[in-house]
């Protein structure tokens, strides 16, 4: 016997039947290969998102900003509403609502409208003492999360219909001492709503503006390319003008 073979090769089995069960046992457990892919949690399209507040908060690429969004937003409104039947007391009542506006007014223009849409505003003094809005935005060829886009866009055109009906609602009731701070709320809305309006309008427009230009001027170039980029910015800057 050589000393190169194994000792198990040179063991015979009692049962040559035996010999061969493992072979069939090894072919009727065998089973095909499962592989594994990763899957991406984002939803492609606003559509595919799960309904409720779970599965939103899951399909968004940034949740804890959409969180404070809606939690600051909502918070003003409950405590606003409630105030007058947890407190009698309308220093204490105002300055509630008064924090959570100005939180919910700086959270949305520094954070969450940077974060889950990629547009920033904020208003600029030049040395001469000229004031001046300015726009910014994220590069067009990184798009925003399809549900963080939509319910950023809810949140800030949704909320100001909500106070002005609240003001409303003051008017008719004869609440004139909550109507500064439903006046402070709109502003507040409003400047937002106006503010990433125009931001976004911008950002589309620089981005069509570029297509344009390097599309026409590198199809025709020359003053024929000049001619018809020129026309295309006009066109569009009336779009979204």
């Amino acid at each position: 016997m050589s000393t190169n073979t194994p000792l198990l090769q040179t063991i015979e089995p009692d049962d040559p039947s035996a010999a061969q069960a493992p072979s069939r046992n090894t072919a009727s457990n065998a089973r095909p290969a499962v592989i594994l892919t990763p899957t991406n949690n984002m939803a492609s399209t606003a559509a595919d998102a799960e309904s409720g507040l779970a599965g939103i908060l899951r399909q968004s690429a940034h949740p804890a900003a959409l969180f404070c969004l809606y939690f600051f937003r909502i918070s003003a409104i409950a405590v606003y509403i409630l105030c007058g039947l947890l407190t009698d007391n309308y220093v204490l009542s105002t300055v509630g609502v008064v924090v959570l506006l100005a939180m919910d007014f700086w959270n949305c223009r520094n954070v969450a409208g940077r974060t889950l849409v990629g547009l920033r505003f904020w208003n600029q003094v030049d040395d001469d003492g000229e004031s001046y809005w300015v726009f910014e935005s994220r590069d067009p060829s990184r798009p925003a999360n399809p549900v963080d886009s939509k319910m950023f866009w809810i949140a800030l055109y949704v909320f100001p219909a909500l106070w002005l009906l609240l003001f409303v609602v003051s008017i008719v009731r004869f609440n004139l001492s909550f109507i500064p701070i439903v006046g402070l709320a709109l502003v507040f809305n409003i400047t937002n709503a106006v503010g990433f309006t125009y931001a976004d309008r911008d950002a589309k427009q620089r981005w069509a503006n570029n297509i344009a230009s390097s599309g026409w001027n590198m199809g025709m170039g020359g003053i024929g390319g000049q001619i018809l980029g020129g026309a295309m910015k006009n066109s569009i800057g009336r779009m979204f003008g």
